[in-house]
């Protein structure tokens, strides 16, 4: 205790000598906290996330909603877990590691300037958290659920939307089209939720898309989505309760993952999947959650988590009159309900679902063990064409894996062994190196067997779903000075058995690099080139068979922002990209966003 004691006024001598001789330029690096909107890396990643999706914009904003709810409520570092630490997905596993272990040896913050004090943690992290973060002696230990229930947050979003342009489903004779739209042209959702700091959330949710009707016809009790959720936290042994509709995230993604999770982008140390075990679910999407009631019980470095699940699914529902066989010949994921076909395609499939894992943790070692079972009450039976030769079939699917992760001094390295009930296999690992306070590298594999299934899954992978795919990813960051920043990766990958609309094995590969240019907290310029190759069918000449050629695309963006005060913020900028198919014509988009205002209030 006393060795501690002599550490840790060291540390704060340092500290304070280094404020006197430098406390301009302190002042300058490590403002006090200013609540404010999300960084901008932040919307990089969310950009880069919806450009991955073919521009489909992610229906899961629980973290927009986790980012502003910190902004009134910041998380004590004093207190948070490694749980709460990951939800904010600002911070890379090297970081979260070592201030853990930074708290343990020499105690709780005196103030957030200490927090330079954390090996591997550099001003633009730290610049990036300050809105999120606090630093108080006093706990937030609450003993009941009833005192929780007391001075909680508690919001109500009422959202409509609605695209000026007609949708074709509008426009069509409803006597003669069987994609015609009966319902109105706006989306509405409306949200309610109260939340307790971390320790209790509960809420409902009503949604309907554009196009689906509100009251009558095929959706008489009113909103085409209801979704309610209740969860609470830290009750003694029992670590979490979630009780109606809630995601669970095992390992690195390869036997279920369900919470919004990021791939390649600017960050490059942020390549492994962080988050609790069990996330409440109040977002709009139809897909990506369960409904039934989940528990995660720990004690001292172990923590167990169980799930029992029932909810109906859409699919296209087939029956067989010859063989007097009705089957699912495939699950639908849109979550809409406009024509006809998609009403008569909604809750067509049941889906009973049990799991777990069970944990053990250290401060620098972790491993898991998962197991998940999909029971569906009729069979799935794809088309028998050759890309779904390996697709899911059946009426079972079931998922094991063990996942581990090792922290030593600046290297952080995890990974995860993945297999279905049919025995094929999938392996992910990665490494996250900080190699000095100005320089960072990732790199990361991996191989999934062409026949390998999983359900609800989001790997780091290129494909949507982990399967059929094997590749090699490494980034490196440089900050060469406190004001320039180098981001850059390179990722090559391999597809051994072909897909849909890639008549062939294929392979391809992915180069993105990044200059951010930050002189001061009001002021950010960016510039990227990113170039991907990724080959599919191009059969212009209808030929007999598809011949499948590299779909080469280029992009170049420069993006300034400059803050006018911690509620506005002004953005202009100009993006080029270059799409060739090696047919006869390249194509070239441009556009130019000369400004663009965004608001906290």
């Amino acid at each position: 205790m006393f060795s501690k004691f002599l550490k840790r006024c060291l540390t704060l001598i340092i500290l304070f000598c280094g404020f006197c001789l430098t406390s301009a330029i302190a002042q300058e690096k490590i403002p006090p906290p200013v609540r404010t909107e999300p960084p901008t890396t932040v919307e990089e990643q969310l950009e880069d996330l919806t450009e991955a999706n073919e521009d489909a914009v992610p229906d899961d904003d629980s973290f927009l909603q986790d980012m502003m709810y910190f902004l009134k409520e910041p998380i004590n570092l004093n207190y948070a877990d490694e749980g709460l630490l990951q939800q904010l997905k600002l911070l890379s596993p090297i970081q979260i590691a070592n201030l853990l272990l930074y708290r343990k040896a020499f105690g709780n913050f005196l103030h957030h300037y200490e927090i330079q004090a954390v090996p591997y943690w550099d001003i633009q992290t730290i610049q990036k958290i300050l809105p999120y973060i606090t630093v108080s002696e006093k706990a937030d230990v609450v003993k009941s659920i009833s005192s929780r229930l007391k001075g909680g947050d508690q919001t109500l979003l009422v959202r409509g939307t609605q695209v000026l342009e007609k949708s074709k489903g509008n426009l069509i004779d409803s006597n003669t089209a069987k994609n015609f739209y009966p319902g109105s042209p706006q989306r509405v959702l409306v949200r309610y939720r109260y939340k307790y700091k971390n320790s209790l959330q509960y809420g409902v949710t009503a949604e309907k898309d554009a196009g689906e009707q509100f009251f009558r016809g095929a959706q008489k009790d009113g909103f085409d989505f209801y979704s309610a959720h209740f969860f609470v936290k830290d009750i003694g042994m029992i670590k979490s309760i979630a009780l109606g509709d809630f995601s669970v995230n095992l390992g690195q993604g390869l036997t279920s993952w369900q919470s919004l999770s990021f791939n390649k982008g600017a960050e490059i140390l942020n390549i492994k999947r962080q988050s609790e075990t069990i996330r409440p679910y109040n977002s709009a999407g139809e897909v990506e959650f369960h409904r039934g009631a989940a528990i995660t019980l720990g004690k001292k470095n172990w923590e167990a988590t169980a799930l029992i699940s029932y909810r109906k699914l859409d699919a296209s529902f087939k029956s067989d009159t010859l063989e007097f066989e009705e089957y699912v010949s495939s699950l639908q994921i849109s979550g809409l309900h406009r024509t006809a076909s998609e009403v008569a395609a909604k809750n067509k499939q049941g889906q009973f679902t049990v799991g777990g894992n069970i944990k053990y943790n250290t401060d620098r070692f972790h491993i898991g063990v998962n197991a998940i079972n999909y029971h569906f009450e009729l069979p799935i039976k794809k088309q028998d064409v050759a890309y779904n030769q390996f697709a899911l079939s059946g009426k079972q699917l079931r998922n094991y894996s063990v996942d581990y992760s090792y922290t030593f001094k600046n290297m952080h390295l995890f990974g995860e062994v993945a297999m279905d009930n049919n025995h094929y296999k999938a392996i992910i690992n990665g490494l996250a190196i900080s190699a000095s306070s100005k320089v960072d590298m990732s790199f990361l594999h991996r191989k999934i067997s062409k026949g390998y299934q999983s359900l609800y899954s989001s790997a780091f992978t290129e494909n949507t779903r982990p399967n059929n795919e094997s590749g090699f990813f490494t980034g490196l960051a440089i900050t060469p000075t406190d004001y320039i920043k180098i981001n850059a990766y390179a990722d090559l990958f391999k597809f051994p058995w072909i897909k849909y609309r890639t008549d062939a094995p294929t392979s391809g590969a992915d180069y993105m690099i990044q200059l951010t240019y930050k002189p001061n907290r009001q002021v950010e310029i960016y510039s990227r080139y990113r170039s991907k190759n990724k080959p599919v069918n191009f059969n212009p000449e209808n030929a007999p068979l598809n011949p499948v050629v590299a779909k080469a695309r280029q992009g170049f963006r420069t993006q300034f922002s400059y803050k006018l005060n911690p509620t506005f913020t002004l953005r202009s900028r100009v993006e080029l990209s270059w799409y060739d198919k090696k047919g006869k014509n390249l194509r070239m988009d441009f556009s130019f966003i000369q400004m663009s205002f965004t608001s906290t209030f």
